[in-house]
């Protein structure tokens, strides 16, 4: 089933039932604002920041939450990695972990610019893994991180054979190998395209990396199997010298048939490539496509290219640039290899008319939902199964998120709970309590008392947040705080302090 769904559609659909605004900054983008119902501000755009971990100041994430939202999807976290784009930009960059409804669980600073935060597995459990570095003319040179639940760094990946791991994709697979992007300058003659006859190109480069070893099982180069007249790119003037990124390889993913899926936003096409001889099976969309395209089926400056079955491809369709559409979607297409039809299934678009000029994901949820990140646009959107909006998140207007996913998450700290102590006349005390990552954190109590052999429960209180202030009557001067899950389990308690 098509269905395109309209600002005042996805408006209606967000006031279904009333609406409800937690976290909640900046109120929306080009004059759009969130759904008005039962909503609350309790939070404003900027920086946050903690007493007790004065080190961290992520950016506030704003964000819209729909009653329709419920309990789904249960423990899934939000997982992004926002980075400043201009000079100025607010808060410090690095990789973020979300509870189900936006709340922030865990925020690690990076020295590299973060892109592509998400979890997968590695030798046999769960995993954040990210790409750290630097950006250089739209590709990265760095490496891939692999931190395990305790939030202990495990692996590192690199690209091999001269190259540099570049920063669109990092995808392991269950043999303990990564799949990268990288990418090649490579000298060439561009003048049959308006170019320079010395010129050069960079050519998109697939690389499968033992995790362990390092070593190259696999490389595939774009320039071997796609012309450079597949691009809906320009070549540099004849005096130029930049490259030519006639490709521009953004995404890899694995089919059910072990082949690879390979998105290529400059050729506006993904490409199936045979695991063993590289060989192109089949293109989708661009100059040279094996399937017709349906009505609203094609797509422009695309992003995150990923199989669904072996019937189904969802990508984030930029759309722009420059613009080719009015504004950006997430798209679900049907393929249908017997007949070479691709058929558009679902769509999603802002409310705001968002157009993202580069960057963006777009996910399938379990429930038959979606999550979309608006990459270069500051937001990202999770619509349920009816292409209702039930989430919508915000950053700060100079800051930008490559990818927006949700996983199932449980992270278990090796570090211990921090707090920060404010004395006061009136109550005896504020304690400001915290443990960056505990997923499972429900209540703190707080131990008081005249020495650190003598500490005693003197307050309970739920978590409230990142961080929870709690006031107590004890003057200490020694305390402690203890993090208990929904049980009242222990999971771990700070250092004693004393004021």
């Amino acid at each position: 089933m098509s269905r395109h769904l309209t600002r005042r559609q996805l408006l209606e659909a967000g006031l279904k039932g009333g609406a409800a605004l937690i976290v909640l900054g900046a109120a929306g983008y080009g004059g759009y604002r969130w759904p008005r119902g039962n909503e609350t501000i309790t939070a404003t755009e900027g920086v946050e920041s903690f007493i007790s971990r004065p080190d961290l100041k992520p950016v506030r994430i704003s964000v819209y939450v729909s009653p329709a939202l419920g309990n789904s999807p249960g423990s899934q976290k939000l997982v992004l990695a926002p980075r400043g784009y201009s000079p100025g930009a607010p808060g410090q960059q690095g990789v973020m972990v979300l509870g189900a409804k936006g709340r922030l669980l865990w925020f690690k600073p990076t020295v590299g610019i973060p892109f592509n935060l998400r979890v997968q597995t590695y030798q046999g459990r769960p995993v954040l893994t990210w790409w750290e570095g630097q950006v250089v003319g739209g590709y990265g040179k760095g490496t891939g991180q692999v931190f395990d639940e305790t939030y202990r760094q495990v692996a590192t990946v690199s690209a091999n054979n001269g190259l540099d791991a570049d920063l669109h994709e990092f995808l392991l697979t269950p043999q303990g190998t990564a799949l990268i992007t990288a990418y090649s300058l490579v000298k060439t003659d561009l003048s049959r395209l308006g170019g320079p006859k010395k010129g050069e190109v960079l050519d998109g480069v697939v690389q499968e990396v033992d995790v362990v070893s390092g070593k190259v099982l696999f490389e595939w180069h774009s320039l071997d199997h796609v012309d450079l007249a597949e691009s809906y790119s320009t070549p540099p003037g004849s005096t130029s010298t930049a490259p030519f990124d006639y490709f521009h390889i953004n995404s890899i993913d694995v089919a059910p048939d072990g082949d690879l899926l390979v998105s290529a936003r400059n050729t506006w096409g993904v490409y199936k490539i045979a695991r063993r001889s590289g060989a192109v099976v089949w293109r989708l969309h661009g100059k040279r496509s094996d399937f017709v395209m349906g009505e609203g089926a094609r797509f422009y400056w695309q992003h995150d290219a990923r199989a669904l079955g072996s019937s189904g491809i969802s990508l984030f369709d930029d759309g722009a640039t420059p613009a080719q559409e009015e504004q950006s979607r997430g798209i679900v297409l049907g393929i249908d290899v017997a007949s070479m039809n691709a058929t558009l299934e679902q769509q999603y678009t802002h409310p705001a008319r968002l157009l993202a000029p580069n960057q963006g994901s777009m996910q399938v949820l379990e429930d038959g939902g979606a999550l979309v990140g608006w990459g270069a646009e500051p937001y990202f959107s999770q619509f349920g199964p009816d292409g209702a909006l039930l989430l919508d998140g915000r950053m700060p207007n100079n800051v930008q998120s490559y990818r927006t996913y949700r996983y199932d998450w449980v992270g278990k700290p090796i570090d211990s709970p921090t707090l920060a102590i404010r004395s006061s006349a009136v109550i005896g005390a504020t304690v400001y309590a915290s443990w960056n990552g505990a997923t499972e954190l429900a209540y703190w109590d707080v131990l008081a008392g005249s020495s650190s052999a003598a500490l005693k429960p003197v307050a309970r209180s739920a978590r409230t947040g990142f961080e929870t202030a709690i006031g107590v009557t004890s003057t200490g001067p020694y305390y402690a705080v203890v993090g208990l899950d929904s049980a009242g389990a222990e999971l771990g308690r700070s250092l004693t302090v004393k004021v």
